[in-house]
This record gives C-alpha cells, structure tokens and sequence, in this order.
C-alpha cells in the first residue's frame, strides 16, 4: 500500500475533533499521544489497533473529543519521520503516550524523562536500557513486551512441524539491537535437538537480505526464521517476496505477515496488547505513576497458518497444527 493511500484511509483516525464538553462542565480536556513507527503492514491492521484503543479507553470513561484527545503520528518506517514526530508529541505535552516499538520508545525516552509514555511490542525494555526492571521500571515509561526471548525457539520447532524435510534456516535478525543478538542465541541453543543447522542473515541492508538468502536458497532444504524486530518489518515485503520466488517455508512473528502471504506465524496479538496498554493508559490519567506500573509480557499467543501458501510450497499442515491454530488463511 502507498503511503499516500495509507495516509487517506486512516484520515478519520489521524485527526479528531475537539468537542466542547469538557470545558462546558468545567473539566480539562486530557490528551493522548499515539506514535507507531515501523513500517505499517497495512492500514487496516492499524485502524483495528486504533479502534480497540480507543474502544477500551471509552469503556474505561475516556471518550474521544469529549473529555479526551487522541493525536496520532505515524513514522511509516523512517526514523527521520519517527524522531520528528516524537519531538511533536512531545512539544504537545501530553498526559501520556502511547508508544508502539522500540524504533519510537528510544526517540520518545530521547525527548522527555518527565511525560508518562506507555509501550506495546517492545522486544527487551530492560536490555535496551528503556527501563531497570520489569517489577519496577523506575523512569517514565512502562508497558507490554512482546514476547520473552524463550518464544525464539518456538519458531525454529515450528518450522521443522510445518516442513520436516527442512534441515538448515536462515534467521533473520537485526545484528546491532540487544534483542536480534538474544533471539537468535535462543535460536541456535534449540536448532540441535531438533536437527537444523541455522546461519544469521543481518537485516541492515537491503542489498544484503537479498544477496544472502538468494544465496541461501541455491542449497536444497533451506527455511526462514524471520525475528522480531522494527527492520523484520520495513524489509517485509523483500522478505515474503524472497520467500515464495525460492520456496522457502518461513516463519514470521506477527500475524500481519502471514495475511500478506507469508507461510506462517507465532507471536503476540497485537489488538488485545493495545487494550491492555488503554488499561494503562487510564491508570496514568488518574493518578498512577508510569514507575509503579510493572512491564508485563503478553497474555494470548496466536498461531496462524496461510494454507494457500503452504499449498503452493507443496507443504501438507500436519493435523496438530491445525487443531492448534488460532486462524487458517485459505
């Protein structure tokens, strides 16, 4: 989808109007900050996180452009964008933000030690320094993980369920961020026991992504592991387009790659994450401390399966994956 496309569909969620109902019963009109950064998978994935944050904050007594006002920025992957528009949020003074990612989460922290910010699909808050612990994350922030490391190596025995004549993947991963490094050492303590051989394929270079698992794809019985990671989502597209030119079975971390193609996926559901963060979110504007509100990690895992993909891989879903899938795609 063209961002410019992007931009017009989501134009009922991007602004909205102020209504005078606060003021007229005296009360001061709060204001929610929103930045997601990575690149967006599509926009209809984005406007059902949208609608479900703003859904839970109005069950929770916070009604857009009542007594509420949400204002939302999107870096559609480009750090330039995500840094300016972390500046803005922040120079709005909001009383919280909303951060989606650790591509925003640095930027935002970068902006303001002192506005309440609150995550969702954060790999490694501690790791990165973004918090000191997950009991007591001590600064300005806290929120929801996406995931604790051990999950890594559920994508690799997924990979070898789904393909079993899959004896060497290539893992995906983003070489300078504490948690590309820890996946994909979770990764290679699980690939022996299950029989795979696994090399990383770094996520900086579009050149290099390309070069590499072409490469890969030459030698017969290959696979992909694709981590979790802001690049894992701007490169998509190249990588779901590497995957079905060579017939390599992959597996992805989020739900939205597998709707676009991709063969299959394990992860966090990112909607119910955001309701959770909208809980949060309520707890600061009444008076809670970002500091006092422990990271916590996610509460559902989805499992979701593109049988069309697996068809044209000439894949048959074993019948235990398919009792386990939370969604088929046909």
């Amino acid at each position: 989808m063209k961002r410019r496309e992007f931009i017009t569909l989501l134009g009922g969620t991007a602004a909205w109007p102020l209504a005078a109902h606060a003021q007229q019963q005296g009360e001061r009109m709060r204001r929610i900050g929103v930045l997601a950064g990575g690149a967006i998978e599509s926009a209809a994935d984005t406007q059902e996180r949208n609608a479900a944050f703003a859904q839970t904050l109005q069950q929770l007594g916070w009604t857009n452009g009542d007594n509420v006002r949400i204002d939302y920025r999107y870096g559609l992957g480009n750090a330039a964008n995500v840094r300016k528009y972390a500046a803005e949020l922040v120079s709005l003074a909001p009383d919280v933000i909303l951060a989606s990612g650790a591509s925003v989460l640095a930027p935002l922290l970068q902006a303001t030690r002192t506005l309440p910010i609150v995550f969702v699909a954060v790999v490694d808050p501690v790791g990165a320094g973004f918090v000191e612990s997950m009991a007591q994350p001590g600064g300005n922030a806290t929120g929801f993980i996406q995931f604790e490391y051990s999950l890594s190596g559920k994508w690799l025995e997924l990979l070898k369920a789904i393909a079993p004549g899959v004896t060497r993947a290539a893992v995906l991963r983003d070489p300078v961020i504490t948690a590309g490094v820890s996946q994909f050492a979770v990764i290679q303590s699980v690939a022996s026991s299950i029989g795979l051989d696994v090399r990383p394929v770094n996520l900086r270079d579009v050149g290099e992504i390309e070069r590499v698992v072409t490469s890969f794809a030459q030698s017969p019985n290959g696979g992909l592991v694709v981590t979790a990671s802001a690049l894992s989502l701007v490169h998509s597209a190249l990588i779901l387009t590497l995957a079905a030119r060579h017939k390599l079975p992959a597996v992805y971390p989020r739900r939205s790659l597998v709707l676009a193609g991709g063969l299959i996926s394990y992860g966090y559901d990112a909607v119910d994450q955001v309701r959770l963060a909208a809980g949060y979110v309520d707890r600061i504007l009444k008076g809670e401390k970002p500091a006092d509100l422990p990271v916590q990690a996610p509460t559902r895992y989805e499992l979701v399966i593109n049988l069309k993909t697996a068809k044209a891989l000439g894949l048959e879903v074993p019948p235990m994956l398919l009792a386990r899938a939370d969604e088929m795609i046909e």
